[in-house]
């Protein structure tokens, strides 16, 4: 039988490589930033499956888009979960939480997100560096700490 999950890209190709991480980014559907609610309420959902679906490297919600970097973890049949099974719950529940604090409905993430398998622990350490400083870069902090919807590993 054919799995479905690994299929989600409609114009891209798609590579998942096992206990590989993996950077994300998705962005909004809109160039309207999210409120500090939603930003809020979409960090939770991106902590959500942390040690149950993957281990979160790192994670940053910023205002028109989301970093993540994580490893996929082993489903009960001891396959990693795709990552179509990571993101689209993901951001299926973040865009109802947001529609039903904004009193809105209909999609609020762009249906592509962009991804890259890590090939070497160096790569791991330049993308953590890379969402722990997206903050700053923005003009949004002068630290990296001083941003509430980011989330480093063991910080």
């Amino acid at each position: 039988m054919f799995d479905r999950n690994y299929i989600y890209r409609r114009r891209l190709p798609h590579y998942q490589k096992h206990g590989a991480p993996i950077f994300v980014t998705f962005r909004k559907l809109t160039r309207e930033p999210f409120t500090h609610a939603a930003c809020e309420l979409i960090f939770r959902h991106c902590l959500h499956d942390h040690e149950k679906k993957y281990l979160l490297h790192a994670a940053v919600v910023m205002p028109d888009h989301v970093h993540l970097l994580l490893r996929p973890l082993a489903n009960d049949e001891g396959w990693p979960f795709s990552l179509p099974s990571i993101l689209k719950p993901l951001k299926g529940a973040s865009a109802r939480s947001v529609n039903k604090l904004t009193y809105s409905e209909g999609p609020i993430w762009q249906d592509e997100s962009f991804d890259h398998v890590l090939r070497n622990d160096e790569s791991l350490r330049e993308k953590i560096d890379y969402i722990r400083q997206n903050p700053v870069k923005r003009g949004l902090v002068q630290k990296p700490e001083e941003y509430r919807w980011l989330w480093i590993e063991g910080d």
